[in-house]
C-alpha cells in the first residue's frame, strides 16, 4: 500500500528538513553596520519634521526605495505600530495612512526625546530591524532544492514559478474563466503542453507555528484546495495538488493532522510532502495519472 502523509507521523522528525539559523549575540555586528545608516537618516529626518505627519511625508517621499522601507519600519516602532508597515511602504497610499493612523502618531517632541535617549549604536534596533532581513529566505531555499530535484527526476516535465523570490502565479493565467483568477499559487506543472497542467502547488516553511496562525494556514490551504479542484472535476482536467510543507514548526500542536485531513479531503488529487518525501511520495505516475 502506497504511504500517505498520515503514516509518516511516526518518526515525523526524521522526515523535516531544518535551515541553520543565526545566534544572539553574532549577528549584532552585521546588524549595526547595516542598519546604523538607517537610524542616521532617520535622525536627520526627524530633527527637519516639524510634526510627525511630516516625517512620515518625508520619508514617504525618499528616493532610495531601500532606505525608504527600513525607515518605514523604524517609524513604525517610534512613531505609529499601529500602521501597518507593508502600508506604510507603498507611496501611493500615504494619505490613507495619514487619514487612518495620522491622529494617532506620537507626537514629534516625543518621538526626539526617545530616539535621542537611546546610543547612536542603537543594538536593540537593529536587531529587530536585521529579523526582517532573513525573513523568508527559508521559504526561498525550500523552493529553489524542490524545484531542482522535481526537474532533475522529471526532466520531461515543466515545472514554473518563482524559485525564490518572485511574484505568484496567479491561476486566471493559468486556467480559462478560472472563478477567483487572482488565486495565486507558487508552482506549476505542465505536461504535454500549457493545456495540459498537471499539478498546482504551494510551498511553504515554517520555523515555528501555532495556535491561530496554524489554523488559518490550513484553513486558508482547504479554501485553495476545494476551489481549484472543483473547478478541474467539472472540467474533466486531470490537474492535482501538491501542498510542499517543511520546517519544526510542522511538528507543533495540530498541523499534521490537520494535513492529514487536508490530503484525505480529495483522495488520490492531494498530496502533502516534505521536500525529504518527494522522491518516496511523487511519481510520475501519480502526476500523469
Amino acid at each position: 500500500m502506497e504511504k500517505t502523509f498520515a503514516d509518516y507521523w511516526h518518526g515525523a522528525e526524521n522526515w523535516i528538513t531544518l535551515t541553520s539559523g543565526e545566534y544572539y549575540p553574532d549577528i549584532l555586528e552585521d546588524a549595526c553596520n547595516l542598519y546604523m545608516p538607517v537610524l542616521e537618516v532617520f535622525g536627520q529626518l526627524l530633527g527637519t519634521s516639524y510634526s510627525s505627519q511630516n516625517l512620515f511625508e518625508q520619508i514617504s517621499d525618499y528616493g532610495n526605495p531601500w532606505m525608504r522601507v527600513q525607515l518605514c519600519r523604524v517609524f513604525h516602532r517610534y512613531v505609529s505600530p499601529d500602521a501597518p508597515v507593508e502600508m506604510t511602504k507603498i507611496r501611493t497610499r500615504k494619505q490613507q495612512v495619514l487619514d487612518t493612523f495620522g491622529q494617532e502618531f506620537r507626537a514629534i517632541h516625543e518621538v526626539q526625546a526617545k530616539f535621542n535617549e537611546r546610543p547612536k549604536r542603537d543594538e536593540a534596533l537593529c536587531a529587530l530591524l536585521w529579523e526582517y532581513k532573513s525573513r523568508g529566505q527559508k521559504g526561498y531555499t525550500l523552493t529553489e532544492k524542490f524545484f531542482d530535484l522535481f526537474q532533475s527526476r522529471f526532466p520531461t516535465l515543466k515545472i514554473v514559478g518563482p524559485k525564490r523570490a518572485g511574484q505568484d502565479i496567479a491561476l486566471g493565467s493559468v486556467f480559462d474563466e478560472y472563478p477567483n483568477p487572482a488565486r495565486p499559487v507558487d508552482f506549476v506543472v505542465y505536461g504535454k503542453n500549457k493545456q495540459d497542467v498537471l499539478v498546482v502547488g504551494l510551498a511553504r516553511y515554517d520555523s515555528d507555528r501555532g495556535g491561530a496562525q496554524e489554523d488559518d494556514r490550513t484553513g486558508g490551504y482547504k479554501n485553495c484546495a476545494d476551489e481549484v479542484l472543483n473547478y478541474v472535476q467539472v472540467r474533466g482536467l486531470r490537474t492535482k495538488m501538491i501542498f510542499l510543507n517543511d520546517g519544526p514548526g510542522l511538528l507543533l500542536g495540530s498541523m499534521w493532522r490537520d494535513y492529514v485531513t487536508l490530503e484525505e479531503s480529495w483522495p488520490g488529487k492531494i498530496k502533502v510532502v516534505t521536500l525529504r518525501m518527494v522522491t518516496e511520495r511523487v511519481t510520475y505516475e501519480w502526476l500523469t495519472a
